[in-house]
């Protein structure tokens, strides 16, 4: 018995053991507790990345590419300065609502979803190409 996985025989360490003696509900032979899961599984998932087709891989990298972008553009504004804050905010809300209509692009073209089982990828692409259109048409609006 390690830390990994202890009885609770004794009880947890917060509640007192005559409190935990009364509590008839729980059989303490049966029970234990994953105190630390693993955050990272030793063997790779093998194959994982070979399955996953390439179109929804290169929408996880634009939607990366995005976020980086608006990220970068804050470290930008908190380093230099917002002198003119409607460009810096037009330029982060543009990389976030392109990013948002990424993720659902990828939800869209998912084979697996059942959902959009009757969408074909054809329309959820004309989908997001117009969309964007409207954002990018808002965002240059509000630049000014």
């Amino acid at each position: 018995m390690g830390l990994r996985n202890r009885d609770l025989r004794e009880g947890p360490r917060l509640l007192p053991p005559l409190l935990w003696s009364t509590l008839p509900w729980l059989e303490a032979s049966k029970v234990s507790v994953n105190l630390s899961p693993p955050l990272f599984s030793s063997q790779p998932q093998a194959g994982r990345r070979q399955t996953l087709p390439r179109g929804p891989q290169i929408i996880d990298l634009y939607v990366v590419y995005a976020i980086v972008t608006a990220v970068i553009q804050v470290v930008y504004m908190g380093i230099v300065g917002s002198f003119p804050f409607n460009s810096f905010l037009s330029g982060v809300l543009s990389c976030v609502g392109t990013a948002v209509l990424a993720v659902c692009l990828r939800i869209q073209v998912n084979k697996e979803n059942k959902e959009f089982k009757d969408l074909p990828p054809e329309r959820a692409y004309a989908d997001f190409v117009l969309c964007n259109l409207v954002l990018h048409l808002v965002v240059m609006n509000f630049l000014g």
